[in-house]
């Protein structure tokens, strides 16, 4: 058994360009994915500049996007952080959200989602005033479904950490408070969940009294720490008995767009085959199908060196990967040349101010 699997482009860094997220679009969808969530949180006005609509050169850039995931097969969704319309959620803010709701409308979407991760949580009725911005979202669009993320989207205690401490019974409320078909995105035990197991999501659907759909970070690689790294192995730790107790599963992917397509595969692969996977034949095929057959042996020599040594560390074997890859006449090993050179390398400021 399969959950419906998407993509939700929810990270932060470089956004691709148009080719790239068509590349990806193609690819996911020939492969089963069933949905694709946009929302770089680069997208000012998606995220730190919400309520101003996207210019004409945007708009017609996300109206292309809707038509070509929709074209492929899957549904499309745009996701909006209404940052500071919860405190107060008063009449300004409401007007607000109608209006970037229609805007969003207007473009053509199937899905909304209304994101609250990697916001402050320390504020009062937290649970509540999310909820009403949710309910308020979802009885004006005209998609046909919409989720959230809550700010405390794991168990992980370093969001306490760094979003304030979570408050008592946050996610039990907001979940009562939740219109019923809203679907909530869930990363797992952590942040990076190293494992999702079925016991674990059991556990937070009947704690929200719903399942939840899976924001899975991996192979996302943002941040000041992991965009040092390119990760690239096929996906371990996502038994397929997981199935039948999550809304959908979804990948944020990472920053180069070519080479997260081998990963990507790789989980419809876990899915399909269920006891019979072997992560290791999984990332031989997907990377074959991507890239194929030389490189593919070539990237699979390399992925120690690529995937845990990181870019600091290589030394002079930075030097014979350029050379090796600088004859490949492929995308994806442009992409490995661009992160060689240090131009996908992200630091702590950029994410605070995306």
């Amino acid at each position: 058994m399969m959950p419906e699997l998407g993509l939700i482009e929810g990270r932060f860094g470089r956004i691709w360009t148009e080719a790239e997220r068509g590349h990806v679009v193609q690819t996911l969808a020939a492969a089963g994915y069933g949905f694709y969530h946009y929302g770089p949180k680069a997208d000012r006005a998606l995220r730190r500049a919400w309520r101003e609509r996207h210019d004409p050169e945007q708009t017609a850039m996300l109206g292309r996007l809707s038509a070509h995931v929709r074209a492929a097969g899957m549904r499309f969704g745009i996701a909006l952080t209404p940052i500071g319309s919860t405190h107060p959620f008063d009449d300004e803010a409401r007007a607000a959200l109608a209006r970037r709701v229609a805007d969003l409308d207007a473009i053509g979407i199937d899905d909304l989602a209304v994101l609250f991760d990697d916001l402050r949580g320390d504020m009062p009725d937290l649970a509540a005033r999310q909820a009403d911005v949710v309910n308020f979202c979802a009885g004006l669009t005209r998609a046909t479904r919409v989720y959230t993320c809550p700010t405390y989207y794991s168990d992980d205690p370093v969001l306490d950490l760094v979003f304030g401490d979570r408050p008592a019974g946050y996610l039990a409320e907001l979940g009562r408070r939740l219109d019923p078909a809203v679907r909530v995105y869930w990363t797992g035990e952590e942040v990076c969940s190293r494992a999702i197991d079925p016991a674990h999501v059991e556990r937070v659907a009947q704690e929200l009294g719903r399942p939840v759909c899976l924001w899975d970070n991996y192979p996302v690689n943002d941040g000041a720490r992991m965009s040092r790294f390119l990760h690239l192995r096929a996906f371990t730790g996502r038994s397929a008995a997981i199935a039948p107790h999550v809304s959908g599963h979804a990948i944020n992917p990472a920053i180069q767009a070519h080479l997260g397509c081998i990963p990507a595969l790789t989980l419809a692969a876990a899915y399909r085959q269920g006891e019979a996977y072997a992560y290791g034949a999984a990332f031989a095929e997907a990377a074959r199908q991507v890239l194929g057959a030389a490189f593919a042996q070539m990237l699979q020599q390399d992925l120690p060196a690529l995937q845990d040594v990181g870019l600091e560390r290589l030394g002079s074997r930075g030097e014979r990967l350029r050379a090796r890859y600088a004859s490949i006449d492929h995308p994806a090993a442009r992409e490995i040349l661009r992160w060689l050179d240090g131009d996908d390398l992200m630091t702590d400021d950029e994410v605070q101010t995306q």
